[in-house]
Order: C-alpha cells, then structure tokens, then sequence
C-alpha cells in the first residue's frame, strides 16, 4: 500500500520527488536537497531513527527513484522505513523554514489537505497538524482554522505520522500569515421545532460557553493545542 501512486511516476525525480507522488502522500511538499544536506537541519535526528540512519539519508538525497525490483527487496523495505520516517521529521522542520512555510501556504490556498468536514464551517479549507513531536505516538490530523476543531483525516492518510507535521506548525504558519485566517468565525448549529428556537438545549459542541462576568468557560481545539505546547 505504501507504493501506490497518485499520478503518473516521475522516474527521473529522484527518491523525494517519487515519495511525495505516492497515494496518500499528498500532504507533504518537496523538501529541498539542499536544506536535507545541511548538517545542522539534521541535529539530534540519529538519535530519532537509530536503525539504517545513514543509509536512510542516502536513499533520500539518490538522484533515482525506486524500481519494481526494489520494492520487492525485504533489505530496501527495512531502509525504506527508516527513510519515511527521517524525511518525515526532517519534512516538520523544513515546513517551520520561510520557504517551506510558503510552499504549505501554497499548498493550504489550492486546498491540497482538504476541507472541513463540518456542514457550518461552509467547506473552509484545513491544515494536517501532529498531536505529538514523538514519532509512533499519534497519527496526522486536520485542523480547521475557523471552528478550531481536529478531525481524522480521510482513509488515505490514516497511516500518516502525526510527527512529520509536528505541533507547532498551524500556529506559526498563520503568525506568518495572518491573512490566512478566516474573517468569519463559526456558525453555531439553533436546533428548531417547527421554525421555532429550542430554548435551554445546547445547540453545538462548538457554542462558546461563557461565565457571568463574560469570560469564556469551554476551550478550543486551537487552545488545548497550545497548552500541550507549553
């Protein structure tokens, strides 16, 4: 499953270009060699992927992409998951970079990482973010910007790590970007009888809640993200 592509190959891209083209894949950008080759992109990252380290690096930077006898070599399988998950952490820092925070801005105009799933958010367009920095612990999920609720993505990117996206990244993409966020907030659903409102009844788990001195009680999603931060 990890072998399906989305378009046609490009068997002259190089091992990078043939990775993002993968089905499922499509969350991810083109990390450029230059920045992968930079030794100080890559501190502290032998330490995350102990197995095949160096021979994981050097399947990221070959300049030819993987052939059908390749894919059926258990020794390139085992080096091969070593390579997804260094590029995947390198893949988080380069997307924290201003060139690659541009290519996601890019990326989250032309509504590459989908929609809202939710009906009031009027198909506002999400973001992939991590739950954890640690490879192994969460799978990505999506983030919407304007009922600041995460979601599970569609099946297709279900076995995503939620490290290759990282935590901070949605923060820091619209501190860059400001204008990205939505004008509008959410919507909240008025439950009716007959045309007629429903008093007392809690109308949508996304209804700000407020005390009597009008502070607000509930958390967004956008919140609890920032306190694990801390």
């Amino acid at each position: 499953k990890y072998f399906m592509y989305g378009s046609e190959s490009s068997s002259d891209g190089g091992w990078i270009s043939w990775f993002i083209e993968l089905e499922g894949h499509e969350f991810f950008v083109e990390v450029d060699v230059e920045y992968i080759r930079d030794s100080f992109n890559l501190y502290g990252l032998k330490e995350r992927v102990p197995h095949h380290y160096n021979e994981a690096l050097n399947m990221i930077l070959s300049s030819e992409s993987p052939d059908s006898e390749d894919l059926n070599d258990q020794s390139f399988l085992e080096v091969y998951q070593a390579a997804m998950d260094l590029y995947g952490l390198i893949h988080a820092r380069f997307i924290l970079s201003p060139r690659g925070l541009a290519m996601m801005r890019e990326k989250f105009l032309l509504g590459a990482f989908g929609m809202c799933q939710r009906i009031l958010c009027d198909r506002q367009v999400v973001l992939p973010i991590g739950l954890s920095e640690e490879l192994s612990t969460s799978r990505v999920k999506i983030f919407c910007p304007r009922c600041q609720e995460v979601y599970v993505p569609r099946q297709k990117h279900l076995d995503i790590d939620g490290a290759y996206f990282g935590i901070s990244f949605a923060n820091i993409l619209f501190k860059t970007y400001p204008d990205l966020y939505p004008k509008d907030g959410p919507l909240t659903y008025q439950p009716l009888i007959f045309g007629f409102k429903i008093f007392g009844q809690r109308g949508s788990a996304h209804e700000e809640q407020f005390d009597n001195s009008g502070h607000r009680t509930n958390k967004s999603a956008a919140e609890v993200l920032t306190e694990i931060k801390q």
